[in-house]
């Protein structure tokens, strides 16, 4: 007797249909925005301008920083409240390479040291910005100085087996014993101004709009790369190995699993993703300052995450432009006061009524219209029963 061979379940798409339009509508805009803003007239209707080009910038990096918390939240169960800092972590590393560009144009005319430092009456350089006048180093301190803290944090904190509230809590002192520490002026970090007056980056003069396209293409660009990454995490068996830890984490450690190292690994990863982030958002918006670590900061990238939905990448993306396209309209008119409540119920209104987020609720009723479709269609093809045939024979 034969038997059918033994088969595996087949992996899912890396990318799925919303996942290769997500991608589409990302790297067309990295074309079109900066293709706008440098080829069509200023008169014209449909020419980008320069400072919406930039803020568009900024929220692709919102979208790239809120791909990186949904990752460990939405797939392993780890909610950060302190991701704010290897975003800031990943910003300081590009201020410092823009810092050391300057030379002696700044306000004191210091070829080596920033201004800030002269003006304190430093001597001589720091030994930790000893190599950020050259860009390959400034761009490795990117991913190196984020994912080091991610390591060392998630490395005690994993195999102490802290989780839930108490993880969210030590993540939330961890940004803010930074926050404090980068406010010192001794710290060589500028302290509460942080650093700012930034004129080139490669050579070229940041201000241009050349540059500001460039910098809007590679966040595009940027974002489109870590929604890939992610992607091909969570679909792989690594990323089922995340999703049972988050979902029954004793069971995953009975099964023989070190649910530590899995959870490690995408910690720092998602670390990573976030310094990249803070290190193309701080040339797009001219400054990095220790406000950067607020915990506020944190816990709203947080509802960013929550409002697009939580677990699906795409939504956590559309989440952060949502949510700060709505800061930018609100806060700057006559309902500014009032932001931080608005913000607040929206984070409610999320939770009560969008559990899902925005793109799960319209998932979930894009399943119902075709499951609604699906019933009529084999209703419509069943043929009706004669009344007469039920009838019985007098």
């Amino acid at each position: 007797m034969s038997t059918l061979p033994a088969t595996s379940p087949a992996r899912p798409s890396l990318f799925g249909t919303s996942g290769a339009i997500f991608l589409a509508i990302v790297l067309g805009a990295a074309v079109l925005i900066p293709a706008l803003n440098l080829l069509v007239p200023e008169g014209s209707a449909l020419h980008v301008p320069t400072y919406l080009m930039s803020l568009l910038g900024k929220y692709l990096c919102f979208a790239l920083l809120a791909l990186s918390v949904d990752l460990i939240w939405g797939y392993v169960g780890i909610l950060s409240l302190g991701h704010g800092a290897f975003f800031a972590l990943g910003g300081y590393a590009m201020g410092m390479y823009l810092m050391r560009q300057i030379g002696s144009r700044g306000v004191y005319g210091n070829a080596v040291l920033p201004d800030f430092m002269v003006f304190l009456n430093w001597k001589e350089l720091p030994w930790f910005w000893h190599g950020f006048e050259w860009f390959p180093y400034a761009a490795l301190m990117v991913l190196l100085a984020p994912g080091a803290l991610a390591l060392v944090f998630g490395w005690f904190a994993f195999r102490s087996r802290v989780t839930g509230v108490y993880l969210s809590i030590i993540t939330q002192a961890m940004t803010f014993a930074l926050l404090l520490a980068f406010f010192r002026n001794d710290m060589g970090f500028g302290g509460n101004n942080g650093l700012t007056d930034f004129k080139d980056i490669l050579g070229f003069n940041i201000q241009s709009n050349g540059t500001r396209a460039v910098l809007f293409a590679l966040s595009a660009i940027a974002l489109a790369l870590g929604y890939v990454l992610c992607r091909f995490l969570v679909t792989s068996h690594f990323g089922k190995v995340l999703i049972a830890i988050r979902d029954a984490e004793a069971r995953v450690r009975f099964t023989g699993y070190r649910a530590e190292n899995y959870k490690l690994v995408a910690f720092v990863v998602s670390a990573m993703l976030a310094g990249v982030a803070g290190a193309l958002y701080v040339p797009q918006v001219g400054i990095i300052n220790p406000s950067e670590f607020s915990p506020a900061n944190s816990i709203e990238i947080i509802i960013w995450v929550a409002v697009g939905g939580r677990g699906t990448l795409i939504g956590a993306a559309l989440g952060a432009v949502i949510v700060n396209y709505a800061k930018t309209y609100f806060t700057s008119g006559m309902l500014a006061p009032y932001w931080l409540f608005m913000l607040g119920g929206l984070f409610v209104f999320s939770t009560l009524f969008l559990p899902k987020g925005v793109l799960g609720a319209w998932a979930d009723f894009r399943d119902r219209r075709r499951a609604a479709a699906a019933s009529s269609a084999v209703n419509d093809a069943t043929p009706a029963a004669d009344p007469s045939a039920a009838k019985p024979a007098e």
